[in-house]
């Protein structure tokens, strides 16, 4: 059993949709860090401290229970009380907080001393209402107007800034004394006799956008709120995995959970959907391109994310050009935001639409949810929206007509790199410089050629042939057009891009690993390229890293210039796949979920650091990473699928396998595997060099073979 690693230790983050919680280990939050108690991308408590006769209490343990539920448990030092001096140790205070659209909050004292004791319990909060990109930039400016009153037990706080309003209600549930407010402090006179409990619960009711988000007490163990049952269900529903490596079929779990709680909810036509949210705790909203590739991931496991996702991305693509949000008809949004900045129109995000892979991804998740469900009324619901799409492709993506779509911002607050590697450093030349836009990213082509051909067949099952053949002929010429210009023969590998000026990019990355999941690479070259990703400079033995190590800019603790992405692996390995490339798409495969053994809970982070492995070494966390995050724990489930092949063809009612298990992964059942309306389940299990499997259970017409 590896030692475990944790990240971001010290912090708590849990969540509910929208609302989330980020405190430090014990507890408090410090206003003046990218903490506090946030529900709508405004912070509604920005400092939080709880004491005993105004002394800091010493933390013995802290833990997230579920998703949602955060337990505190404290000590006393040394108090000086009415009595005289209490000694430290004495008195057990356990804090739990749980967040279902507000936060409710329970304390208990408990008396372990053989006398008597007076004191007060005292909770010292703030709302400053700061904006979550003010917060998490470290950006905090005073604005708008602010009061705070106290009456009939309920401490109520309301924030105005023009037509922007939110506000935060504090009230007792229940406690064993009235509480009273002083300079700042909630206070409770607490007295307790030897082995006597004290107990309150507190309410923090959120007011947004007109609605009061209540908060409801649950159990760790039974969570009987809408959400729990929603969560429940949806773990029942979705495709389950058993093996005899309980390390592996733990990370499937835990992704599996982690998924389920990043959903956000939405109706369309009296329908319910959900679409996952980026990550916890800073993109808890609706974004483009993480939404989509999740959704990709998690056919296999859940198609109702990809359903989701299509649908609601859909409803906001753009409809006009507006440099201000990177916006032009038919593109496919980035992130979309409710805080102050955005409804006051400070920041573009309502939505933003600089992202330059979302819209080609999202055709590309379209087909592929079609070939998993065989469901006529998401194409038939998404027919503007596809040919919005296709045309965005052709008249904005490609923006100077040269064969290539490329990015450049038009926003004075836009994103200066718009592939998903979209930090403001991330694109380099070999010698460490920065590319300045406009940029065509290799992998972006690579989209474009699949998308133009999956939306062919979705022409041609329109009874559209036409133009199904004028796409096929687009990807085919792109085909020969991307490999005469991003071709590095003496690298034996694609350059990373073109420049503003049409020169290669020649920096070595990891981009060139997702043109083979997108079938763009011809096979005589794909030996080589494989070749050229396991050289040590690209692989780590933990994955493939965002830049070669050899690259001047290469820092391996970096956000995207050399550390590792599991999302980033999962398609290079499913790209692998692709091409027969088995044993190296297994190799990935362990790296990731080797890494993930080491990580608590079997709980993949966003990204973590691309420093060597060795024998006697463990993966570092990147500090700020997103945990839990939807693309990241959606590769858990993409690897599985790619170790076993599985590709649906729903609307033959037909399930394709091309199973190759690895030493380390000896067996392997998926139960509840759904293709179209069948459900099946699989086992498989490896004697020798040779995986063999079987159909174990099967409802609804469905032909299970396996690729030969």
């Amino acid at each position: 059993m590896p030692a475990k690693v944790a990240v971001n230790t010290e912090q708590i983050a849990i969540s509910d949709g929208s609302s989330f919680l980020v405190t430090a280990r014990d507890g408090s939050i410090n206003d003046r860090l990218p903490q506090g108690f946030f529900v709508r991308d405004t912070r509604l408590i920005s400092y939080y401290e709880i004491s005993l006769n105004r002394t800091p209490l010493k933390l013995l343990a802290s833990s997230i229970l579920t998703h949602r539920v955060a337990l505190y448990q404290f000590t006393n030092p040394e108090l000086r009380t009415v009595g005289g001096n209490f000694p430290e140790g004495r008195l057990i205070v356990t804090l739990r907080r749980d967040v279902v659209g507000g936060l409710h909050e329970d304390i208990h004292i408990t008396n372990h001393h053989m006398q008597r004791v007076e004191l007060q319990l005292m909770l010292s909060m703030r709302s400053d209402f700061a904006d979550i990109f003010q917060v998490k930039g470290k950006q905090l400016l005073a604005r708008g107007q602010m009061q705070t009153v106290w009456g009939e037990g309920k401490l109520m706080t309301d924030y105005q800034n023009g037509p922007f309003r939110r506000g935060l209600i504090t009230a007792m549930e229940h406690s064993d004394s009235p509480p009273y407010y002083a300079n700042g402090r909630l206070i409770f006179d607490v007295a307790l006799e030897p082995g006597q409990t004290w107990g309150g619960c507190i309410n923090h009711i959120a007011l947004a956008d007109g609605d009061v988000l209540e908060p409801r007490h649950t159990s760790a163990d039974i969570d009987v709120t809408e959400a729990g049952k929603v969560l429940a269900n949806f773990l029942d529903i979705s495709t389950q995995l058993q093996s005899s490596n309980e390390e592996v079929a733990s990370t499937y779990r835990q992704a599996l959970i982690d998924m389920g709680a990043l959903r956000i909810a939405f109706e369309d036509n009296e329908k319910s959907y959900w679409m996952p949210a980026a990550g916890l705790p800073w993109f808890v909203a609706v974004f483009g391109r993480d939404s989509i590739i999740a959704g990709l991931q998690t056919m296999a496991v859940n198609p109702e994310f990809a359903r989701g996702t299509l649908v609601r991305l859909a409803q906001l693509q753009a409809t006009e050009v507006d440099d201000w949000r990177d916006a032009q008809p038919g593109k496919i949004l980035h992130e979309i935001r409710r805080g102050e900045l955005a409804q006051l129109h400070e920041v573009p995000h309502t939505p933003y639409y600089g992202t330059i892979e979302a819209t080609i991804l999202w055709i590309i998740t379209l087909a592929e949810a079609y070939h998993w469900n065989a469901d006529t009324s998401i194409l038939e619901d998404c027919e503007v929206a596809l040919d919005r799409a296709l045309t965005w492709i052709d008249r904005y993506g490609d923006f100077d007509g040269d064969g290539f779509v490329e990015y450049v911002t038009r926003s004075k607050d836009g994103l200066r790199n718009q592939g998903w590697k979209d930090s403001g450093d991330s694109i380099v030349y070999p010698d460490g410089s920065q590319v300045e836009p406009p940029i065509a990213l290799c992998e972006v082509q690579g989209y474009v050629y699949d998308a133009w051909k999956r939306a062919a067949g979705i022409y041609e099952l329109w009874g559209k042939p036409e133009r199904a053949q004028t796409l096929r002929q687009k990807a085919d010429e792109l085909y020969q057009r991307f490999n005469d210009r991003f071709w590095m023969e003496e690298e034996g590998f694609y350059c990373l891009g073109l420049d503003k000026d049409k020169q290669q990019i020649r920096s070595i990355t990891s981009n060139p690993g997702h043109l083979l999941w997108a079938g763009i690479v011809p096979p005589e070259q794909a030996g080589r390229m494989v070749e050229r990703l396991f050289q040590p400079d690209l692989w780590c033995g933990w994955g493939v890293r965002t830049l070669s190590s050899l690259n001047p800019a290469y820092n391996p603790i970096s956000y995207q210039l050399g550390s590792v992405w599991p999302h980033d692996n999962s398609f290079i390995a499913a790209g692998l796949k692709c091409y027969g490339f088995h044993e190296e798409a297994n190799r990935i495969a362990e790296a990731t979920f080797a890494a993930a053994s080491y990580f608590e809970s079997g709980r993949m982070p966003e990204l973590f650091a691309g420093i060597e492995r060795k024998s006697e070494s463990f993966p570092v966390p990147y500090p700020d990473a997103n945990i839990p995050q939807a693309w990241a724990a959606g590769s858990i489930f993409f690897f599985i699928r790619t170790m076993l092949g599985l590709e649906a063809d729903a609307p033959n009612a037909s399930l394709r396998l091309h199973p190759v298990l690895p030493d380390w992964l000896p067996d392997l059942a998926l139960t509840n595997l759904e293709i179209g309306q069948a459900k099946v389940d699989l086992r498989f299990w490896r004697e020798g060099e040779r995986t063999h499997w079987e159909v174990t259970r099967q409802t609804g017409q469905l032909e299970v073979s396996e690729l030969s």
